[in-house]
This record gives structure tokens, sequence and C-alpha cells, in this order.
């Protein structure tokens, strides 16, 4: 069809009379019977997309249910139960009769707690200086007397210094530092009088150690280092040649050799503990060393030496 109106236009064109338009008009007719007009093929059509899945929120997203505990086996006396035999489980569910839907449920009972024991143990600290047998002594129980006590008090009788023992006029109740401390003071004393007068020490004369009472015997007074055994009286040394050095007798004339060697045994102790107290500090120190270990200043470094 498309051809035959293609040729007429042509014609027309040309200028050929309408009467030969006529004499073709019949071709034309053939033409079309022979050649079935083209139909053109449908055009096709985009697929239309799948609306998408709405996006499911996180808010909206239920969690997961927790995974059901497993039961815990029964222990007896805090240690793990074996587990019964298979055959031992059948034969209890074979025995058992079938519950009552109808009885109410027992309660189970909570097994008693165990009895604890009392802990009747002393805590104290060990010495290095008892262990070492640099102090004899022994370990004493511990004192609570009031605001005055000590955990770890020793009984201390002797000193091993300089390779050989100094007794104690009396035994003194002490801690463990102090008397790691007066170990050291009565060696250095020792050495100066074995130098000095040609005759170590053979015992020193103690006073008072332990006891619950104010500074300077004064009840109204601060609690004295005496109350936590921290603290040590000493009125004096006797010589292995049989000479006695008392404070209170030989502290003057300060240039005699007695004299020297207390001011010699005062300034050695001033190195050693952080109060010392001697007949020039006060009246109630006129016939004794006042020897302690107590705090001094924010730091408890600062010092007492008079």
């Amino acid at each position: 069809m498309r051809t035959a109106i293609a040729t007429l236009a042509l014609l027309a064109c040309l200028g050929i009379p309408a009467a030969a338009q006529d004499f073709l008009k019949p071709l034309e007719e053939f033409v079309e019977t022979i050649v079935p007009p083209r139909t053109p093929a449908p055009r096709a059509q985009p697929a239309k997309p799948e609306p998408a899945a709405p996006a499911v929120r996180a808010e909206d997203e239920k969690p997961a249910p927790p995974p059901i505990p497993r039961p815990r086996p029964e222990t007896l006396n805090d240690q793990e139960a074996e587990a019964p035999a298979p055959e031992a489980v059948e034969d209890a569910q074979e025995a058992e009769p079938a519950p009552d839907a109808e009885a109410a449920p027992e309660k189970a009972v909570a097994p008693e707690a165990p009895a604890v024991a009392s802990d009747d143990r002393i805590y104290q600290t060990a010495c290095p200086a008892l262990l070492s047998g640099k102090v004899v002594g022994e370990m004493l129980e511990p004192i609570a007397e009031g605001i005055c006590g000590e955990r770890s008090p020793l009984s201390v009788t002797a000193v091993n210094v300089n390779g050989h023992q100094i007794d104690f006029s009396a035994g003194v109740t002490t801690n463990c530092e102090m008397a790691g401390a007066l170990a050291d003071w009565v060696g250095a004393v020792d050495a100066y009088a074995n130098a000095a007068l040609d005759s170590p020490l053979a015992s020193l004369e103690t006073g008072t150690s332990m006891m619950c009472r104010g500074r300077n015997g004064n009840a109204e007074a601060a609690t004295s280092e005496h109350g936590f055994a921290n603290a040590l009286d000493v009125t004096g040394f006797t010589l292995e040649d049989g000479r006695r050095i008392a404070v209170e007798p030989n502290w003057l004339p300060a240039a005699a050799p007695e004299g020297k060697m207390l001011r010699q045994a005062h300034g050695a102790a001033c190195g050693l503990f952080t109060t010392v107290l001697g007949p020039e500090a006060n009246d109630s120190h006129n016939d004794h060393f006042h020897l302690d270990l107590g705090c001094h200043g924010q730091s408890c470094t600062a010092q007492i030496c008079e």
C-alpha cells in the first residue's frame, strides 16, 4: 500500500494526467491482494517496578527472647553432685505417681545455712629484730586498756650487740620498732664505753615501759607514748668491770668520764628516736632518759631532742 501511494505521488509530481492515474488503480488493488499490509509490531511496555517493602525501623523490631537458662545441678557440701544414670532416672519416673493437678504445690524449703565457727585466732605481726635474735624476748598477747594498747607487744629482756649479750635490769614491754631502735642504741653506747672507759656494758638499767597514763604523769594531759608501748625510760648503765653510771648522780660534772658517756648516750639516742628527753629538758626527767618513737609534725619526721 505504501508503494502504491508513493507511486501516485510520484506521478502527480511528474505531471502525469489523471486518466493515467485511474489506469493504475486496478494495479494498486492487485498489489495489495498479493502483499498484505504490514502491521506495525506492538511496542513493548516497560515493566512496572514492584513496590519496595516498607523499611522496618529499629524501634519496631522486637528483641529476640532471652534464652531459657539451663537448670543447675544441686550441690552437696559445696561440691558438684554426680549425675544419676539414665536407668535410675527411668526407674524413678516409673515409680513416682502422676501428680494431682488439683493438689496445691508444696513450697520449697530452703536449706539451713551452716553455722559459721567463730574465729578466735589472734592476728599479730612478727618482729624481725626478735626473729634474728637481735633482741631477746617473746611475743605477748595484744594489749587493750581503754585508749591505750598495742596489737603486737614484746617482752624484751636483753639485746645481742657487738658480739655479746647485754641484759636489762628488768624486762620491758614495748613494740617491735622500739625494740629494734633500742638494740641499735645500746650497741652504740656499748662501743663508746668499751673505747672510752675500757669496759663494755654489762646491763641496761630500765625504768617505765608500757603504762597507760598522761604525759609526765598528768592525768589531764594527752596520752603518753608509754600508753602505746612506744616509749622507754632508762636510768643508767652498769659496766662489766662493775662500775655503775646513773643519769641523776653522773650527769654532772659534764667533763667527767661518766658525764661524757651520758652525753654521748643522749646524742646517739637523738639519731634513732623521735623524742629524747634528759635532765636538761625539765624536772620530770632529771633522773632518766625518756626515749620514744612518737609522731611529730605533719610528716612525723620532726624530732625533739632535749
